[in-house]
């Protein structure tokens, strides 16, 4: 399995909607997008092997990648959006308060650069209740980044994405989902998958401020964001319409399910009791 599957917990969380042990994901026979993006799913400048299929999200991304010449793509919709479905909301606040706010970063590869000061005093000035600043590892890994955020409100940190296999916090998009699920607005300085999550988990969205810049970015992708996407920038987009965005990038009614993700992504069926009372379960509610 490319060690990409197992980004933010994908893997783990598709084996256990398929009612296999999410500790343990079987090897997926392909190549599993891990993030929103507008090109074909896949991590830019990563080799992949020839031959093998793409998993993406949505039908957009899967006329992306038959354009850019990957024609062995299958659309089944977002690891988050299977975990949202079978994660039951009864412990859902009655009230959501403030706002979650993910400030642009980098990765291994790339460093953000940016006025972080600026940034926080724009959110203060514009959001009316408390704010959550959720950082990405590297990021919160950073004293002096971190302290910035700790001065203007709440600091987390979902988990680490994990590499190679190794130290991936399996539930990091649980620990999203129920983030999100506390707030009443979700909001980043660029459109990103958390945008997008939160505006299906019933967030109001906003992309607003500084974008920042990632060090040898390609500054005419970001700027193509902002034109197609106008439904979801701003400091208050509609959410009627932005939720519609959200869903469609998503794949929204392209979920498979327990029995067909199992096939699509070469998967056996579980095997023992407990477990076919578990697929069952799984399957009369997909």
């Amino acid at each position: 399995m490319h060690h990409g599957n197992h980004f933010y917990g994908h893997a783990h969380v598709l084996a256990e909607y398929c009612g296999l042990d999410p500790a343990d994901p079987p090897r997926i026979d392909g190549y599993l997008q891990h993030g929103w993006n507008v090109v074909d799913g896949l991590g830019a400048g990563t080799p992949y092997a020839p031959g093998l299929p793409i998993f993406v999200w949505s039908e957009r991304t899967r006329r992306r990648a038959w354009s850019m010449g990957r024609p062995l793509a299958t659309v089944i919709g977002a690891p988050f959006l299977y975990l949202l479905r079978s994660t039951p909301d009864a412990g859902e606040p009655a009230r959501r308060d403030g706002t979650i706010w993910y400030p642009f970063h980098g990765w291994e590869g790339q460093h953000v650069s940016g006025d972080h000061r600026r940034l926080i005093d724009e959110i203060v000035d514009t959001e009316p209740g408390p704010i959550t600043f959720c950082l990405y590892w590297q990021e919160f890994r950073d004293d002096r980044v971190r302290a910035f955020y700790e001065q203007a409100g709440r600091v987390i940190c979902h988990g680490y994405r994990g590499y190679m296999r190794m130290r991936t916090d399996t539930r990091f998009l649980h620990h999203q989902l129920a983030e999100l699920r506390r707030h009443r607005r979700v909001a980043s300085n660029r459109l990103s998958s958390a945008v997008l999550y939160g505006a299906v988990a019933g967030c109001e969205p906003a992309v607003y401020g500084d974008p920042m810049r990632l060090a040898s970015e390609d500054t005419a992708t970001a700027t193509r964001i902002r034109r197609e996407w106008p439904e979801l920038h701003g400091v208050a987009p509609d959410p009627v319409a932005a939720r519609v965005t959200a869903l469609a990038e998503l794949g929204d009614g392209h979920l498979a399910g327990p029995a067909e993700l199992r096939a699509i992504l070469g998967w056996t069926a579980p095997r023992g009791r407990a477990a076919e009372q578990h697929t069952a379960a799984r399957e009369a509610t997909a």
